[in-house]
């Protein structure tokens, strides 16, 4: 092979690291993530790969791994193979139908959310008043819930779904697309709302759960040995 490969870069989301699609058959959240990371560490040697995170997404992360107990040796691993950067949010420029586009999305996900709002009122009109303060006692739900609580809490649900799912909201999102358009980077995420806006901001992305055999394909396009 003459000469060296061509730089790519890749922005990776938290749920890359926590999706179980990147998981060999019983594996731990650990082992994963650490045969995630040895994969970056040679993309990064020898096939000139380069990884980032903006801080949030790392904190994030940070944040959600420490839940789950993993070793210390996933965080060194991840602060030598993973760059921490921030995003230039002054520098990098949107175009203007990108922001025309999330504030139509957003006023018709509030109608959404109203219709859903209104649903839950009309249920409740329905209840019989002395069921609201007593369950209903169905056994096959949480006993001590009144029928009131069931309704709240399916309109939350439903509520969170109308609202959130499968759009940006959140400021970690915003940071990975922005820090990808500076770089020219690959987005590497699981998430449904990143994978649309990276459509949008005209990014190449790769689902999270694809990420470790497309590494592995590199290494065994540029001859490098399998370790495992």
């Amino acid at each position: 092979m003459s000469g060296d490969p061509p730089r790519q870069r890749f922005v990776l989301d938290t749920s890359l690291f926590i999706t179980e699609e990147i998981r060999r058959d019983d594996e731990g959240i650990e082992t994963a993530v650490i045969r995630l990371l040895d994969l970056v560490a040679t993309a990064r040697l020898e096939l000139n790969i380069s990884c980032y995170v903006p801080p949030s997404i790392h904190d994030e992360l940070a944040t959600m791994l420490r839940e789950r107990d993993v070793d210390d040796e996933v965080f060194s691993r991840l602060d030598t193979w993973v760059v921490r950067k921030s995003p230039d949010r002054y520098g990098v420029t949107i175009p203007a139908n990108i922001v025309y586009e999330f504030i139509d999305e957003m006023s018709d996900r509030v109608d959404r959310g109203l219709r859903v709002s209104e649903q839950a009122i009309r249920e409740v009109e329905q209840l019989d008043p002395d069921e609201l303060a007593h369950g209903s006692g169905d056994g096959d739900r949480e006993e001590y819930m009144t029928d009131a609580d069931r309704v709240v809490s399916d309109l939350r649900d439903k509520y969170r779904r109308a609202l959130r799912q499968g759009v940006l909201d959140s400021r970690e999102d915003f940071d990975l697309l922005i820090l990808a358009r500076e770089l020219d980077a690959g987005v590497v995420t699981e998430d449904r709302g990143i994978i649309s806006w990276a459509d949008e901001f005209g990014l190449r992305y790769v689902r999270g759960g694809q990420f470790p055999t497309l590494l592995e394909e590199y290494r065994r396009a540029a001859g490098i040995d399998d370790e495992g």
